[in-house]
């Protein structure tokens, strides 16, 4: 049945739509390769068929609106069915066979789509306007939803084979009373529940190795549970399409170099988004790395060593996004859990994909190299060549020379893009969504990107508010003799305590706002394991303002096997002889005490992986041997520390995504 242009099976289109199946292999795999940044370790054979959205709304028997067809934005036109079936030659005879049983034909199908039917969009308005109820997850998110009871449709005594097909032939006729379930479907849930649903788009995704999440340099790794950390980098390569849009060529500079860099941070309960921006001049200390070839999307056999006064730029051409993941987790502390980099032309095609993106500009905008970008001031849509020029634009007269007005410009149009993903424009335009879907997954290389993790955040995001989405600008004093921008290491590491802590940021507008934090109660006693000293790290801190009793002491912990991280003074004098513990940490921290007469237990969530002893005034100048490993020990009560309020810089550089550049409600 259908067109038998490819032997032994049929290709999907020429089926009518209940009779097609969710992939066809033979026919997939004919169809155009993937760009040459794939991974070299994915499996070739991986499903590579994409069903557009209005092809998955056509399989849920909702009629689909002309303007929703495949012909939106250059798609494919849709195949049509004729009308009446055409007459097919008889089949020959094969000869005598084994007996075949007859299965009877389903006639509850539903009608082929017209495109000649007129589309009533006053009605679709209508539709859209009734309250939806919550949309069932899908099925791979559930796993443990059952399937629904087989019914008897024909002669009882069927083939399993025929079961199976009735069955199928069922659950779209169900799907398509259902439709409504489809829009409900809101924000990123809605994309994320159409990726969900074409989980062959996951095979489009160029893998590449990034992340470090082991890393010594996360602050608290156990208070980072739960978060989820991306780093984004726009990278400014002059190879293939990029060079096309207007990023130059391999003649102007070769390679590839972060253009953009920015961290996002979403706690564990969801309740903000903060995109931290990093100047792409910004002065860094680069660790060793492995060479990066941008062409290729691979790693090479050069090393790198390290090196002091690099631009954050330059760190990305050399050692790719494994040396930038160091160099910003560093810095940060932060526990980077997925990465996310994108060329120029990903860019341009994404935001011609949803219709163009609507800024506003408090004056025309001139740029020194690009020319005129804006030549009016105002409210005014920016299709993708011109969103291009508007991120990218250094040498604004009106700005200056600094990079941070082309990164808050940046910011406003981030902000504004998100807007209008997550419009009804697009979110409801199968043609704008299925374009948007792929151009960000042919134009972006990832690890640790998946649909389900998309899904996941996606439901779990509905609910923020605008408010509480703000983008932050790394501060800086300046640029050295090299034209670096001079990082202030001070404020940047408070501005990330803070985000690890979910504390307030300046412009920040929360919903749980009138919801002062709760402070935390006592820890009550309880008995502990011991464990052994060799497996602890200890920070021994003087709090008496007594010249060389921390190392003193040190070594004297030292003696009975425990492992000295450092000693120094405490940032105060103390009257108590503390061990403070980060959560998680209960046994060693009982276990340091029962070799301190007299210490106090005090948890503090701003410590990482390490017991600090806090030498007080009390402190009774002896240590003994600490209780035997395997062993139970007793720890009296402990307190919770109080986390200090901290104090962000003054002139700190804040976006929040309600922000309009030209001051406008």
């Amino acid at each position: 049945m259908g067109d038998e242009r490819y032997p032994g099976h049929t290709a999907p289109e020429g089926r009518a739509p209940w009779e097609r199946p969710l992939a066809d292999h033979n026919y997939r795999d004919q169809q155009a390769g993937r760009r040459n940044r794939r991974a070299l370790d994915s499996d070739p054979t991986e499903p590579t068929e994409r069903l557009s959205v209005a092809e998955l709304m056509e399989k849920m028997g909702r009629p689909v609106p002309p303007s929703f067809n495949g012909a939106h934005r250059g798609g494919p036109a849709p195949v049509q069915e004729p009308a009446h079936p055409a007459a097919h030659a008889p089949e020959p005879d094969p000869g005598p066979g084994p007996s075949t049983e007859i299965i009877p034909a389903v006639t509850d199908v539903p009608p082929a789509f017209d495109p000649r039917t007129e589309y009533d969009r006053n009605a679709e308005r209508e539709w859209f306007a009734e309250p939806e109820p919550e949309p069932a997850a899908p099925s791979w998110v559930e796993e443990d939803a059952g399937p629904a009871a087989p019914q008897t449709i024909g002669a009882p005594n069927r083939t399993r084979l025929a079961a199976s097909r009735a069955r199928k032939r069922r659950k779209l006729l169900h799907a398509g009373r259902s439709a409504i379930a489809f829009v409900a479907v809101m924000a990123l849930l809605t994309t994320g529940g159409v990726w969900g649903y074409l989980r062959s788009t996951e095979g489009r995704f160029s893998q590449v190795s990034a992340l470090d999440t082991d890393s010594t340099d996360i602050i608290d790794p156990g208070g980072q549970t739960g978060d989820e950390t991306y780093l984004i980098v726009g990278t400014d390569t002059r190879a293939g399409a990029s060079g096309e849009v207007g990023a130059g060529t391999v003649e102007d500079a070769e390679g590839a170099r972060s253009d953009t860099v920015m961290l996002i941070t979403v706690p564990a309960d969801r309740s903000r988004v903060v995109a931290v921006s990093f100047p792409r001049d910004l002065d860094v200390s680069r660790p060793q790395c492995d060479g990066w070839d941008n062409d290729t999307g691979t790693y090479t056999d050069e090393t790198y060593p390290a090196a002091n006064g690099e631009k954050l730029n330059a760190t990305y051409a050399l050692g790719g996004p494994k040396c930038l993941v160091k160099v910003i987790q560093k810095m940060s502390g932060v526990k980077i859990s997925h990465f996310v980099g994108m060329d120029f032309a990903g860019f341009e095609s994404m935001v011609n994909e949803v219709g163009g993106v609507e800024v506003c500009a408090p004056q025309p905008m001139i740029d020194g190299e690009l020319g005129v970008i804006l030549p009016n001031a105002g409210t005014q849509t920016l299709d993708g060549k011109q969103a291009l020029d508007y991120v990218r634009a250094r040498h604004i007269v009106y700005e200056g020379s600094s990079d941070y007005g082309r990164i808050k410009r940046q910011q406003y149009f981030l902000s504004a893009l998100l807007r209008e993903a997550m419009s009804s424009k697009v979110l409801f335009d199968p043609g704008k969504l299925n374009g948007f879907i792929n151009a960000f997954s042919e134009s972006t290389f990832v690890e640790n990107i998946d649909t389900k993790s998309l899904l996941t955040l996606g439901q779990s995001l509905r609910n923020v508010d605008a408010g509480a989405v703000t983008f932050i600008t790394v501060p800086t004093d300046g640029t050295n003799d090299r034209g670096n921008e001079i990082p202030r290491l001070d404020a940047i590491e408070d501005i990330f305590q803070a985000i690890i802590d979910d504390e307030p940021l300046p412009g920040e507008k929360r919903g749980d706002e009138e919801n002062p934090p709760v402070e935390p109660a006592p820890i009550p006693e309880q008995s502990l394991v011991a464990v052994s000293p060799e497996e602890l790290s200890l920070q021994v801190s003087n709090g008496t303002g007594e010249s060389g009793l921390a190392s003193t002491t040190a070594d004297g912990l030292a003696a009975y096997g425990y492992q000295i991280y450092s000693v120094g003074n405490y940032d105060e004098n103390s009257t108590e002889t503390l061990v403070r513990f980060p959560p998680g940490h209960e046994a060693e921290a009982a276990t340091v005490a029962s070799s301190i007469p007299g210490a106090i237990l005090e948890q503090a969530s701003r410590l990482s992986n390490i017991v600090e002893v806090v030498l007080g005034t009390d402190f009774r100048r002896t240590v003994t041997a600490p209780a035997v490993a395997g062993t139970t020990v007793d720890a009296g009560p402990a307190r919770v520390a109080a986390v200090e309020q901290i104090e962000l810089p003054a002139d700190l550089s804040v976006t929040n995504a309600t922000d309009n550049p030209c001051g406008q409600p």
